[in-house]
C-alpha cells in the first residue's frame, strides 16, 4: 500500500523533516483587515509578528477549503497513492479537521484517514512526521499507523503560558469569564488542551513561575524515566526558548530536544511572548 502523509501549517514541521518524509502540507490563512495571507507562503512568521504589533486590530484566520483540499487529495491519487493520513490540529479550535473528512468523500481511488491531533503547533507535527516515518517503511497499513498515532496521543503532554489572555477571549477560544480573572489578577495562566479545547491548567501569578511549573512537570516526568523528546516553543521569543532548552540539556543530554515556534495562526490566537512546552513517552 502506498501511502501519503498530509498535515495543515500549524503543526510547523521544520522544512527539512517535511522534505525528508515527503509530507505535503495544506495551509491556513491570517487576515489582516481584508488581506489574507497563507502562513509559511504570502507572510513569514517574522513578518507576521511585525503586523501583529503595528495592528490596531487583532487579525482573524481562516482554515483551507474544502476544495483546497480536494486538489491535493487529486494530486495525491493520479501519483497513484491508495491512501492518504492527513493530520490536523484541534477540531475543537478550526473546522479544518471537518473539511478534510468532507473532501475525502469528493475524491475517488484515495483513502482520505484524516487524524485529529487534539493539539497544535509541533507537537501536533509530531504526530505527522512519525506517520510519515511508518509509511516509509512500507510493511504498515493505513490503520495500523493510526492506531500507533492514537498510541502516541495517549503518551503526548503539552502545556504553554501567553503573556496576554487577550487574544484568546477575542478569538473565541477561551470564554470571555476566563480571560477576564486573568486580566484583573495579572495572572499567567498555564494552559493545555482537555479532548481537544483550550482550557486552564493552574492558574500562576508570574511568567518566571508558570515556566518554573511546567518545567517541574517536566522534571517529574524525566524521574520516571519515560521522556523520548521535549519541543520548546515560542511565539517570537526565541531566546527565552533557547534558554530553556540548554537548561534542560545540561541536566538532561541523553534526551533528543527541539525548538520550534508559534506561527502566524497559531500566534494570532496566542500572542507575542507566548511559551510552550511538549514532550511525549515512550510507548
Amino acid at each position: 500500500m502506498k501511502i501519503a502523509v498530509m498535515a495543515d501549517s500549524t503543526s510547523y514541521i521544520p522544512k527539512d523533516l517535511r522534505e525528508k518524509y515527503d509530507i505535503h502540507i495544506v495551509p491556513l490563512s491570517v487576515v489582516f483587515d481584508t488581506e489574507s495571507y497563507q502562513e509559511d507562503i504570502d507572510i513569514t512568521t517574522e513578518d507576521f509578528y511585525e503586523k501583529l504589533r503595528d495592528s490596531k486590530e487583532l487579525p482573524t484566520t481562516s482554515q483551507p477549503s474544502v476544495g483546497a483540499f480536494v486538489d491535493l487529495y487529486t494530486v495525491l491519487a493520479n501519483d497513484n497513492y491508495d491512501a492518504v493520513i492527513t493530520v490536523h490540529l484541534s477540531s475543537k479550535i478550526s473546522g479544518t479537521y471537518q473539511a478534510a473528512l468532507s473532501a475525502g468523500e469528493m475524491v475517488e481511488g484515495l483513502d482520505v484517514y484524516a487524524f485529529d491531533s487534539e493539539l497544535s503547533a509541533l507537537p501536533q507535527g509530531t504526530f505527522a512526521i512519525e506517520a510519515a516515518k511508518m509509511a516509509q517503511q512500507g510493511d504498515l497499513t493505513a490503520e495500523e499507523i493510526i492506531n500507533r498515532l492514537n498510541k502516541l496521543k495517549e503518551n503526548m503532554k503539552a502545556y504553554f503560558m501567553v503573556d496576554d489572555l487577550t487574544n484568546l477571549q477575542r478569538g473565541g477560544r477561551l470564554s470571555g469569564a476566563q480571560a477576564l480573572v486573568g486580566s484583573l489578577l495579572k495572572i499567567k495562566p498555564i494552559l493545555h488542551f482537555v479532548d481537544g479545547e483550550i482550557v486552564p491548567f493552574e492558574k500562576i501569578r508570574t511568567r518566571k513561575k508558570a515556566v518554573n511549573k511546567i518545567m517541574g512537570m517536566l522534571e517529574d516526568d524525566v524521574k520516571k524515566g519515560s521522556v523520548e523528546k521535549v519541543i520548546f516553543i515560542h511565539g517570537n521569543d526565541e531566546p527565552s526558548a533557547l534558554e530553556l532548552e540548554a537548561k534542560f540539556k545540561e541536566a538532561h543530554p541523553e534526551i533528543e530536544t527541539a525548538i520550534s515556534y508559534f506561527g502566524p495562526v497559531i500566534g494570532t490566537h496566542l500572542g507575542q511572548d507566548s511559551i510552550g512546552v511538549s514532550w511525549y513517552h515512550k510507548y
